[in-house]
């Protein structure tokens, strides 16, 4: 006598528990804007003036120098590698400009150049990481020291005011109905959309994801996993020289001491906006969500009267509980 299974009824619909949840939390960019969109409420109730139009303007803004440097951030993590080094670049890159121009150089000119010595860098690092197989946290980390220290020798412990035209344009303000708008939130938001592009619709695109997933399993299908790595490396930089000009802009004052933290923001930003630490996962609209999380929480607090040192804090829980996410969701797919 034989026996069959009969199929449960089609309207019958699986439980979806508490994995299933989580698994919706990390998967990017879907986590972060639920986090971005509950802050937001959170601060309009809380306070009278989140919501101006010029506050969530200046929020942007704000937002503007980290959130390009997030953009070559989210290129190098995904990967699997790390860039220490930043920050670092973008301050070299607003030095050379400001120190030439105020020698009385061409600003274009410094400008350009500018940005080729942080994209050089960026071809060291990777030549280093792609070449030679050293850890990229190793390299970028000594890179941030070397960096450091040059930004310090050529500015000579100086800072030079922007005064250029050019170098502070960046900075002009023109209204979108009642909000104010700078041009530099109009480059960043432009290079989001760039690079969306970039990885969404083309072959290199496809190959930084697939040298993330599995280096290894890039090479058998033909990827030239070394030229690509050196290639993320060299555009990445590229974006951090083009931040160091929108930084010019924001900061009217090329000074060595700046954007210190700048570094651990932007990898703040990208893992907050979903972009998983072991590579071949994320998207640089989660980076972008990610930087506005950073920038909306910052601001809610400051309006609140949070001392800044709490905001660290909670910035600092968040970026646990997005990796917390991140490796839950990992051990769900093994």
């Amino acid at each position: 006598m034989s026996t069959t299974i009969s199929a449960p009824p089609s309207d019958v619909k699986p439980k979806r528990g508490f994995g299933s949840i989580l698994q919706t939390l990390a998967r990017p960019p879907i986590g972060s804007l639920i986090v971005l969109i509950a802050f937001c409420v959170i601060f309009s109730i809380v306070t009278n003036t989140f919501l101006a139009p010029s506050n969530l303007s200046l929020v942007v803004q704000q937002s503007v120098i980290v959130g390009t440097l997030a953009i070559g951030e989210t290129l190098v993590i995904l990967t699997a590698g790390i860039d220490l080094a930043n920050g670092s670049i973008a301050v070299l890159g607003t030095i050379i400009a400001g120190r030439l121009v105020n020698d009385g150089y061409d600003a274009l000119g410094c400008l350009v150049l500018a940005i080729v010595v942080c994209t050089l860098v960026g071809v060291v690092s990777g030549t280093l990481v792609s070449r030679l197989k050293l850890p990229p946290f190793i390299v970028t980390l000594g890179l941030l020291g070397i960096v450091t220290a040059a930004t310090r020798l050529i500015s000579q412990g100086g800072a030079f005011p922007v005064t250029d035209d050019l170098l502070s344009w960046t900075g002009n303000v023109f209204t979108l109905g009642t909000t104010p708008v700078t041009y530099g939130m109009v480059i960043m938001l432009g290079l989001y959309a760039l690079i969306w592009y970039i990885l969404t619709q083309t072959a290199w695109g496809r190959q930084v994801y697939a040298i993330g997933n599995s280096p290894s399993a890039a090479r058998l299908v033909g990827i030239p996993v070394g030229r690509r790595i050196l290639s993320v490396y060299t555009f990445a930089a590229l974006l951090y020289g083009l931040g160091a000009w929108l930084a010019l802009g924001r900061i009217p004052n090329a000074d060595p001491n700046a954007l210190q933290t700048a570094n651990l923001d932007s990898i703040t930003a990208v893992v907050i906006g979903g972009t998983s630490l072991f590579g071949g996962r994320g998207n640089i609209w989660g980076t972008l969500i990610g930087t506005l999380i950073v920038g909306v929480l910052r601001n809610g607090l400051t309006l609140v009267g949070i001392d800044p040192l709490w905001q660290d804090l909670v910035t600092g829980v968040l970026v646990i509980a997005a990796v917390a996410l991140d490796q839950l969701s990992r051990w769900r797919r093994m």
